[in-house]
């Protein structure tokens, strides 16, 4: 049975094991230490994007079968973006820089961690007309431009990528991302700049949400309409931190829920009926209004400090919800035992069915590569019968 049949087998219910051993991906900074260790080549480090060649070889090598992240990304964004440029320069060699989503943020040097945000364009009806709506339009190109990753090769869409995913005989594990419809809102207006629209102007706020489902939507049903074929759908927002959401669950049920449920039906049209979703931090309060709306799996079910677990959700929930993540990445930075430890845990977790457990996040600069290695023979004699 190939990996794609046992990935939909167990999160459909139909399969209990042998449990796939899953990843999502790496850190740059974590690939390049590794290669001056010399566990792996600096070629593979430089290349190896979700879905390459160069980080199957990685993955493999460590004792992972595939990255569940591996998705057809189209271009929801705005089209075109700002062109980037620099406000100001600064002493300590940073510079202040209007980037492509309107954004002016700190650039360090050798910095690879989310920038410090100074300012943004969207803040107002005036700023939405003038500069961001006219970005936000449908047109064929915003997925005939996007490709896919076969082996070595990346396929454009209209230049063989289509006619690679419309056959049945690929063995990658290959999702369909069909958009971010608040988070991606999140990062146009800001954290603080969002909350405050929400009372200041609703009618603008419901508008710049219906408008960018929209996008996502007409693009989504474009891909599919073509003839490529996927094994799930995938969305991503971002938009919880360690204490819960940045959003009101009733703002996010009432004005972003219909465009969820939306998309989830025209997938579900296609024979998707799995729909996962990545969201960092607490996401327990937003997990019935996914539910609600067509979303039946949490990925990568971030530990947190918070002790994120599918375990609750399923008690609260039953088997609607279903889980790729939830194994605490954090280990791989001690010793074996703490691995050991994480497996254990893990254990009762794999038994309650519909769930593959996967490092929570891309694996971490502090990640070792024995205990890396280390855990992946473990949960295949764990978890491999």
């Amino acid at each position: 049975m190939s990996l794609r049949s046992v990935v939909k087998g167990i999160l459909r219910y139909e399969l209990s094991g042998p449990m796939p051993l899953v990843h999502f991906g790496f850190w740059g900074e974590t690939l390049r230490k590794w290669a001056e260790q010399g566990h792996i080549e600096m070629s593979d480090a430089r290349e190896a994007g979700d879905a390459s060649a160069a980080e199957t070889r990685i993955g493999q090598k460590l004792g992972f079968d595939l990255n569940y992240h591996s998705v057809f990304n189209f271009s929801g964004a705005l089209r075109p973006g700002f062109p980037g440029s620099v406000i100001e320069e600064l002493p300590d060699g940073s510079r202040k820089v209007l980037n492509g989503d309107g954004v002016v943020v700190l650039e360090k040097p050798g910095a690879g961690s989310i920038p410090m945000e100074f300012d943004h364009l969207l803040k107002d009806r005036e700023s939405w007309e003038t500069h961001f709506r006219h970005r936000l339009q449908f047109s064929p190109e915003r997925y005939q431009d996007a490709g896919v990753m076969v082996d070595d090769r990346w396929l454009a869409f209209d230049k063989g990528g289509r006619d690679y995913l419309a056959g049945d005989k690929r063995e990658h594990l290959y999702g369909l991302f069909c958009g971010s419809l608040l988070g991606q809102i999140r990062s146009w207006l800001g954290v603080e700049g969002m909350c405050y629209l929400q009372a200041d102007d609703p009618d603008l706020f419901s508008e710049i949400v219906a408008t960018n489902a929209d996008v996502w939507y007409e693009t989504t049903k474009g891909v599919l309409e073509s003839g490529a074929k996927f094994d799930f759908a995938h969305f991503w927002e971002d938009i919880c931190y360690k204490s819960g959401p940045l959003v009101s669950p009733r703002v996010f049920r009432e004005v972003v829920g219909p465009h969820y449920r939306r998309i989830t039906a025209l997938v579900v049209g296609y024979g998707l009926d799995i729909v996962s979703l990545d969201c960092d931090g607490r996401i327990d309060a937003l997990v019935p209004i996914w539910l609600e709306n067509g979303v039946n799996t949490m990925f990568p079910i971030e530990v947190g400090t918070w002790g994120a677990s599918i375990r609750p959700w399923r008690e609260q929930y039953g088997r609607q919800v279903r889980g790729v993540g939830g194994m605490n990445k954090t280990v791989f930075a001690r010793d074996r035992a703490a691995v050991d430890a994480e497996i254990e845990r893990l254990r009762p977790l794999v038994a309650l069915g519909g769930y593959i457990p996967c490092p929570d996040h891309r694996i971490a600069p502090d990640a070792e590569w024995d205990n890396v290695a280390y855990y992946c023979e473990r949960m295949r004699k764990v978890f491999g019968d």
